[in-house]
């Protein structure tokens, strides 16, 4: 199956991106094919000025099951037992998971189905994530022997230690509702109204400026890895910037206006 395959592309006339997950029969798994496409996606669309918003989806039962277990079996018949080509796809998923973080464009998860193991990563790495009643959230690799570390990761960095713990000691299924409320995800609909609510938001954030957004995104990640008064320093630093860029001046000026905004996304 081509990369053109398994992950769809359509962008709307709001600059909202979908992209949406399509390998079905494996369960739209993280195989070496699908984080290729997933890593190229996001490295395009952040440098698109066409694209405001990214919505990452999915089609079949399953957003995403996670690493390709058959494919990661398969490569244990190299010389070294696998050693390098784990690291290699180990690396590899964690570009795309980084490249979702900085890439510059929100991004927000639509889920419905199960994400389990890099399936659950993929949906903590996104900015926003809602979810269908019927979407399940797990990191199950105890069951298997191998513990979700990178996983881990993405989770720890969303949800309380023990709740993540919880998660990953246990490897047992959590529900939407309860994936909401340890703050997985921000909201739950019901199947019928998903698609709608997470367009909503995505035009909501499309319409505002694009270089504020940029701004704003990649200092919520910096700030949060700093000391407080590293972090105050920093994001006081990135505020004066801010307000030297023409759509702070041209947005301040419409707000005393009291009329809308004009973007020139600079």
């Amino acid at each position: 199956m081509h990369s053109t395959d398994i992950l769809l592309k359509t962008l709307n006339k709001e600059g909202i991106l979908r992209l949406t997950l399509n390998d079905v029969k494996r369960r739209n798994a993280l195989s070496e094919a699908m984080l290729a496409a997933l890593g190229a996606a996001f490295d395009e669309a952040s440098d698109d000025p066409s694209v405001r918003v990214i919505i990452l989806s999915a089609n079949g039962p399953a957003f995403c099951a996670g690493h390709d277990l058959k494919e990661m079996t398969a490569g244990r018949s190299k010389p070294d037992g696998g050693r390098a080509y784990f690291a290699s796809v180990m690396s590899m998923c964690a570009g795309v998971m980084q490249g979702i973080v900085n890439c510059q464009k929100p991004v927000i998860a639509e889920v419905t189905g199960i994400a389990t193991a890099a399936g659950c990563q993929l949906v903590a790495s996104c900015d926003l994530a809602l979810a269908a009643e019927s979407a399940q959230f797990s990191t199950p690799g105890v069951h298997i022997g191998l513990f979700c570390s990178t996983p881990m990761v993405a989770l720890s960095r969303n949800v309380s230690n023990k709740h993540a713990m919880e998660m990953l000691l246990t490897g047992d299924m959590t529900s939407a509702a309860r994936a909401a409320e340890i703050g997985l995800v921000n909201r739950v609909l019901s199947e019928d109204m998903l698609q709608a609510a997470v367009l909503e938001m995505a035009g909501k954030i499309a319409s505002k400026s694009s270089m504020t957004l940029a701004t704003g995104k990649r200092a919520f990640y910096a700030q949060r890895e700093m000391s407080l008064s590293q972090a105050y320093d920093y994001a006081s630093q990135v505020m004066v910037d801010n307000m030297m860029a023409r759509d702070a001046e041209e947005g301040i000026g419409a707000f005393i206006e009291k009329r809308q905004p004009r973007w020139q996304d600079a």
